[in-house]
């Protein structure tokens, strides 16, 4: 068996998720709350807020990724902004980065989905 280098073992492409849908009839208030919630809630930190964008960073042992997550009242986008031991690269126009990035994302998207579903209740 021959090892290969972690980036290697590792590596997904790195695309950006599907904006996630906010049912109608909520506020700017409740979307961002529920998405600092979602982040919270996975140990993401807020590191900045502006009406309709929070960036966010999650530290984990060694590993940081930040995202820039921008909402209105129809749709929540999530964009990957940088990253530190995740070993990101662009290779032949594609992206890449440690495949435990894309679940600690789907991670806080499932949870904020669920998040502003309970809040149309």
């Amino acid at each position: 068996m021959i090892a290969l280098p972690f980036s290697a073992q590792a590596a997904a492409e790195l695309v950006n998720p599907d904006p996630v849908a906010v049912p109608k009839g909520l506020s700017m208030d409740t979307v961002a709350s529920d998405i600092k919630r979602a982040l919270i809630g996975r140990g993401w930190i807020v590191a900045n807020e502006a009406p309709g964008k929070i960036d966010a960073t999650l530290h984990l042992r060694s590993h940081v990724a930040r995202v820039a997550i921008e909402f209105d009242e129809s749709s929540v986008r999530l964009s990957y902004v940088s990253s530190d031991n995740l070993d990101y690269r662009e290779k032949r126009g594609k992206r890449y980065i440690h495949k435990n990035y894309l679940s600690w994302v789907s991670n806080v998207l499932t949870d904020l989905s669920r998040n502003l579903q309970l809040s149309a209740l």
